[in-house]
């Protein structure tokens, strides 16, 4: 057992990230997200940004990383990859657009996620928001829906979660409303 001091000194090595996972804003970053991504240690887009704008207002808010969807003109590919490997305290982390879904994956993200072995695995462009865990690859799966207001999805979704010692926790689905007030 080690003593309380010892516990919080340990803790002090560890941090803790808050993050926000959002895709398919389509040129326009609504009100209502930005509570959600100001309290965030950083912000992950999962493509469809849909403009430089868009890019840039994210950048200063927090922390962000992005990969472009298929919305995404030349400018925003320019600043943005296709794909995005990384590492967020100890969780490997492999995000793009257009991948699918466990057991449903296109080849070209089926070949990157047997070669990188990530412990997560993040798609934006379907808008629907789904969190699936891949057991044979041991891989979790999240598809944060779309924000924004295009597409044909009724729910506006985003994702929360959290990073810390190589573990995902606190995982959360938000949703922020209807897309549109047709739907109500």
């Amino acid at each position: 057992m080690y003593s309380k001091a010892n516990r919080i000194l340990r803790l002090a090595f560890f941090i803790m990230k808050k993050i926000a996972l959002i895709s398919d804003t389509h040129g326009l970053i609504p009100e209502d997200v930005l509570p959600f991504l100001r309290d965030a240690d950083e912000i992950w887009h999962a493509g469809d940004l849909g403009s430089v704008e868009t890019l840039d207002q994210m950048e200063s808010i927090k922390e962000f990383r992005a990969v472009y969807g298929n919305i995404d003109d030349h400018k925003v590919r320019l600043q943005c990859p296709l794909d995005l490997s990384f590492n967020c305290e100890g969780v490997k982390v492999f995000m793009t657009h257009i991948g699918g879904y466990p057991g449903r994956y296109n080849s070209r993200v089926r070949s990157l996620l047997d070669d990188q072995k990530p412990n997560l695995y993040i798609c934006g462009h379907s808008h629907i928001c789904k969190i699936v865990r891949d057991n044979k690859r041991g891989i979790i799966h999240m598809n944060p829906g779309a924000c924004g207001y295009n597409g044909f999805h009724l729910m506006r979704t985003m994702i929360l979660l959290e990073c810390h010692e190589s573990k995902i926790s606190n995982v959360k689905i938000v949703e922020l409303g209807l897309r549109s007030k047709l739907y109500k």
